[in-house]
């Protein structure tokens, strides 16, 4: 498998900068994710390590050696693509042996079987081998799909969105697979969502972009439990974490537009206006509760319970195991996991 570095990578299309001065390694059998909302720049990052689209700026490496003036096929990457890019006309088989039999390998017959056989059963579609893609479900044309990048045996795969078009019961299912498959063959992956489910469970680390910029890479717990910016805090955890807008005084936090407040961490330079954090599972019922509030609303999910708590003209949203029973304008005690709050800068949504 393989290293990837990009270093200083920036891609302008006419008047837009898709990618602003990124860089960041991969590691040999790394499951990397690039996390971010539409337009953040993932796929172009993608397209760049691959060989699809030439940087204006900055270097790839592959192993250590520079791979800017390799061609595609040079590169030797395995591109899954958010559209299953299969040939209708041809059977399963014949899909995953392409790659296979093109001239830049032109491998013998019995070794392109083998390698068939094996991808097949990982990805339990052994019985489809034979069947006209033009027959199958999507989430058998996407399994086709990762199953023409494996029998490559790629130095990287490169995952544009694999999962986006799938019923969420499928999605679960081949997230688990994926990250099977990934481990057992100790892989080099570089996995592009906009889902935060798919990045914390299955990432090795995360590189969260926004507009062309690199917010931060850590792993699924640094991105979960010490957001680096707002905009981060926001992409991860559901619900959304509260984001709430207070004032230093008399050594307290005062959330604005409520009787809400907490006191001052000694730990922390707190400037006089800020933005306090406090994810929803942090906000707990207690009967004993320091704070009171009323219920707005209830969303009732089965194994837990989305509630959202009035507290003067702030909504605090909080979440608990199981189901309760609660009636719109029902007060409520609760505490806050004080250790758990996230402090930012109002002005430029950063860490304090």
């Amino acid at each position: 498998m393989s290293n990837i570095r990009l270093e200083n990578i920036t891609k302008r299309f006419k008047d837009i900068v898709a990618l602003n001065d990124v860089s960041f390694s991969i590691k040999d059998g790394e499951f990397f994710v690039l996390l971010g909302p539409t337009g953040a720049g993932k796929t172009t990052t993608l397209r760049v390590i691959a060989g699809l689209e030439k940087q204006d700026s900055g270097h790839v490496y592959l192993d250590a050696e520079l791979a800017d003036s390799f061609m595609p096929a040079d590169r030797d990457v395995a591109f899954v693509f958010q559209q299953y890019s299969l040939y209708p006309n041809m059977t399963v088989y014949d899909n995953l042996a392409f790659p296979l039999r093109s001239p830049l390998r032109n491998l013998p017959e019995a070794e392109v079987k083998a390698r068939i056989t094996i991808a097949a059963e990982k990805l339990r579609i052994t019985h489809l081998l034979q069947r006209k893609t033009a027959r199958l479900s999507g989430g058998e044309m996407q399994r086709v799909s990762i199953g023409r990048a494996i029998v490559r045996e790629p130095r990287a795969f490169l995952m544009d969105e694999p999962l986006s078009n799938l019923d969420a019961k499928l999605r679960e299912s081949l997230r688990v697979e994926l990250k099977h498959i990934q481990k057992t063959q100790n892989s080099t992956t570089i996995f592009v969502t906009h889902d935060q489910i798919e990045a914390l469970t299955m990432a090795d680390r995360i590189a969260v972009l926004d507009e062309g910029h690199i917010l931060q890479i850590g792993t699924p717990h640094d991105i979960y439990d010490r957001p680096a910016t707002t905009v981060v805090a926001q992409l991860v955890g559901t619900p959304k974490i509260n984001l709430l807008r207070a004032a230093r005084q008399n050594g307290s936090l005062m959330i604005e537009n409520s009787t809400l407040q907490v006191p001052t961490p000694q730990a922390v330079n707190i400037p006089e206006h800020l933005l306090i954090g406090v994810r929803p599972e942090d906000v707990r019922l207690t009967p004993e509760g320091q704070f009171v509030g009323q219920v707005s609303l209830v969303e009732p999910l089965g194994v837990e319970t989305i509630i959202h708590i009035r507290i003067g003209g702030q909504i605090l949203v909080c979440i608990v195991p199981g189901t309760m029973s609660l009636r719109i304008n029902d007060e409520l005690r609760f505490d806050i996991t004080l250790p758990q709050l996230h402090f930012f800068d109002l002005a430029q949504g950063v860490r304090l």
